[in-house]
């Protein structure tokens, strides 16, 4: 096993570990925040994560200002989180796809790093910020042509310095006076971007794509996922029923330590790469 250096005596175990309950089996893998931390992008409940006010797809829906609020903050933080770059870990795990070891990524992130890093078969069970839909007509955009209508209409906005971003790419604006809605082209309705809201259930064939994921695997991996949001452990519990072995890399506890083959207390991109360089020639 390749040595890695920023790993230390109890994660290095943990890991030979896992390389061992996961050797010549094809493993699905679940991802949450933890993974993205790397590239920029705060974690949701990690050690130093800002406080959330998340806002509900009901207060979205319904109220104007709410709305307005949303866009203007979203906006601000685009530029940064539209930014970021995948990390190692991303690019492990493209690696492990590649190599046949991975049958692919079921992701909570809405941050689409992983696509951008390489890997084929990602199921984005939250969504994702690179588009925005009409919620009348249906009609899709691009994130980015959308970035720049809003700056036609609102020529004052500018991007603060210094501001710390939000995991869902916000900044929490100062002031949303003035500010021009968004609205569809098409035919003038409401635009919501393409991500499950606090509120929202995930969609029915997007968590039946995950669990034909997870089915067809033979293993599991969980990283950066503390496992708070249920889908995951409904993941998980989909691998356990067929007596899979559950890797789960993370920072802290999560909420299902006691259930893993193996939990690994570590960085995720550290660890992705150790099982990267491993696993293929493990089998």
């Amino acid at each position: 096993m390749t040595t890695v250096t920023e790993l230390d005596a109890a994660a290095t175990d943990a890991v030979s570990r896992a390389v061992t309950a996961l050797a010549g089996r094809r493993v699905a893998v679940l991802t949450g925040a933890g993974v993205s931390t790397d590239s920029g992008i705060p974690d949701y409940r990690g050690k130093g994560a800002p406080v959330r006010t998340p806002m509900t797809a009901e207060q979205f829906l319904s109220s104007d200002s709410a709305r307005r609020r949303y866009w203007v903050g979203s906006h601000l933080g685009w530029q940064a989180f539209a930014a970021a770059e995948p990390n190692s870990g991303h690019r492990a795990l493209a690696s492990l796809e590649q190599s046949g070891v991975a049958t692919g990524v079921v992701t909570q992130n809405v941050d689409g790093l992983h696509v951008r890093a390489g890997s084929r078969r990602v199921v984005e069970l939250h969504g994702t910020m690179r588009r925005v839909f009409c919620t009348h007509c249906g009609q899709v955009f691009d994130r980015r042509d959308l970035a720049h209508r809003v700056e036609r209409d609102n020529p004052w906005i500018t991007v603060p310095e210094n501001v710390p971003l939000g995991p869902d790419g916000d900044v929490l604006p100062e002031s949303t006076d003035g500010f021009v809605i968004p609205e569809c082209t098409v035919c003038g309705g409401m635009l919501k971007p393409d991500v499950v809201f606090f509120g929202e259930y995930i969609p029915a064939e997007k968590f039946r794509e995950a669990e034909q994921l997870v089915h067809t695997s033979e293993g599991l991996v969980i990283a950066g996922s503390s496992l708070v949001v249920n889908s995951g452990i409904r993941l998980l519990e989909r691998a356990r029923r067929r007596r899979l072995p559950v890797v789960i890399v993370n920072r802290g506890v999560t909420r299902a330590d006691s259930r893993a083959t193996v939990k690994i207390d570590a960085g995720t991109s550290e660890v992705l790469r150790a099982l990267a360089d491993a696993l293929p020639s493990a089998g």
